[in-house]
């Protein structure tokens, strides 16, 4: 073959080889992290890609398909077996990330959830579902109001009670309806979950705290502040969590979400 042939045919899969040898390093670093903590471990990471011939950037969410694929792994796992889930996410679906909270809630082995950057919106929302949250210092979990597009559910119901309604426009006054009953939705989950590591009582005083606009959505809480709280949580974050991170640096093309190790003693779905 002409050599210029060559060079073309290497360069055309250099990019596949590279991205095929990271994945099965992904791999092998999540079966070493499985074995020094005898759990399941399961990622959940968004980051912020970009399209690889326009470059616009592009955020990615919790969203069903996610969703899907945490619960197929949960399913097939045993229920004693102790879960680690690593979150990196800026949120996502408020159905989704509830999904995935109460289907993490319901196990009858531990589940530690383990956040070496954020988790913010909906993973914390997952987060709060574990027995336990480990999470590096500097690392932020966030409130869990409700959005309505780019309104903040919390003070739209306050427009509505601070102000004349008849000043106030039907598309307004319908989404302040739509806020009310979804921070009465999200503290009436958040209750729920809480208690599995709270009193009913300290469960529904955490509830109302996160979802009720005491701060921006953005708010960052850090790991002393979540311990302020009442939380459970250390920022003993495994230094293979880092090693692990470092190989989900800002790609060009789109990669799944959620990875896991298969096992052969995994429990097969149901057809």
């Amino acid at each position: 073959m002409d050599p210029l042939w060559i060079i073309f045919l290497i360069m055309m899969l250099q990019p596949v080889i590279s991205r095929k040898m990271l994945e099965a390093g992904r791999m092998r670093l999540l079966a070493q992290i499985e074995k020094e903590r005898n759990s399941r471990v399961i990622l959940l990471i968004h980051r912020q890609e970009q399209m690889s011939f326009l470059g616009f950037p592009i955020m990615k969410f919790i969203n069903m398909e996610d969703s899907e694929e945490i619960l197929r792994v949960l399913d097939t796992t045993p229920p004693e077996k102790d879960i680690d889930l690593i979150l990196h996410t800026p949120g996502g679906l408020v159905l989704a990330a509830t999904q995935i909270a109460r289907a993490i809630n319901r196990r009858k082995g531990k589940v530690r959830v383990i956040v070496p950057h954020y988790a913010m919106s909906g993973g914390t929302l997952i987060a709060l579902a574990a027995d336990e949250i480990i999470m590096s210092p500097n690392a932020v979990l966030g409130p869990v109001d409700p959005q309505l597009g780019e309104l903040p559910g919390p003070s739209l119901v306050k427009l509505l009670q601070q102000k004349d309604i008849n000043k106030i426009g039907d598309q307004m006054i319908v989404k302040a309806d739509i806020a009310e009953k979804a921070i009465n939705q999200l503290q009436a989950t958040l209750t729920e979950l809480l208690q599995r590591t709270q009193s009913k009582e300290r469960a529904a005083e955490l509830a109302q705290k996160l979802t009720e606009g005491n701060w921006t959505h953005d708010f960052p809480i850090t790991c002393n502040f979540a311990k302020s709280m009442g939380l459970n949580v250390n920022d003993q974050v495994p230094e293979l969590v880092y090693d692990l991170m470092s190989m989900y640096r800002q790609p060009v093309q789109t990669s799944r979400s959620v990875e896991y190790v298969q096992h052969g003693q995994d429990r097969p779905l149901p057809i």
